[in-house]
């Protein structure tokens, strides 16, 4: 594949849902401790060159009347959810300049200042991972793509509720709409000078 070029000051790293109370599900191909591991590492190194962090989480308020509840076949079930079911990951070392975006829905740009945020600050590229390959992760990436954003995907920064449900956006949608890369080679890019 052909190495990607990144401009620091024009890229932010989207991580999407790496809160306690997804993490704590299990996920495949990549373990959830692993997309941790890996996201920080990232994180840590879009601060050093200068690239914006965003990390994405969905919470909903205390009754889950924010919450989307459409009829469907295998709805969300209902209850309530821990306290700390929405804190991000300690691990991802939240900087000072680091963006937090809290979401109601699978996607992050819909009913967030996502999309305002990234365009005050110049952001023209975004890196994306996190849980899950499937919903969060694709249901972003394909308003993103809509928006105009260039968009390359970490795939061993995501996972998902099965090999399966990963491997299909990774596959056939990903690469329609951004290109797909490995956390090597995204950490290889941000360590070339612009």
């Amino acid at each position: 594949m052909t190495p990607i070029q990144l401009e620091p000051s024009s890229t932010a790293l989207i991580l999407i849902d790496l809160q306690r109370g997804i993490v704590s599900r299990p996920v495949a191909p990549h373990a959830a401790a692993d997309v941790i591991r890996r996201a920080a590492g990232l994180a840590e190194a879009c601060r050093r060159r200068g690239a914006l962090v965003v990390l994405v989480r969905v919470a909903f308020d205390a009754r889950l009347r924010d919450r989307l509840s459409p009829p469907a076949d295998a709805a969300v079930p209902a209850g309530t959810l821990p306290a700390d079911w929405a804190d991000l990951v300690s691990e991802l070392a939240i900087g000072p300049d680091d963006l937090i975006v809290t979401k109601h829905q699978w996607g992050a740009f819909y009913g967030t200042e996502l999309e305002l945020q990234l365009r005050r600050r110049g952001i023209h590229t975004l890196l994306l991972g996190g849980i899950s390959t499937n919903f969060g992760v694709e249901s972003t990436a394909r308003t993103a793509y809509e928006l105009g954003f260039r968009q390359v995907f970490i795939e061993d920064c995501m996972a998902s509720m099965s090999a399966e449900h990963h491997r299909f956006p990774i596959e056939h949608i990903f690469p329609r709409i951004g290109q797909v890369r490995s956390t090597a080679e995204v950490l290889a890019a941000l360590a070339t000078p612009s």
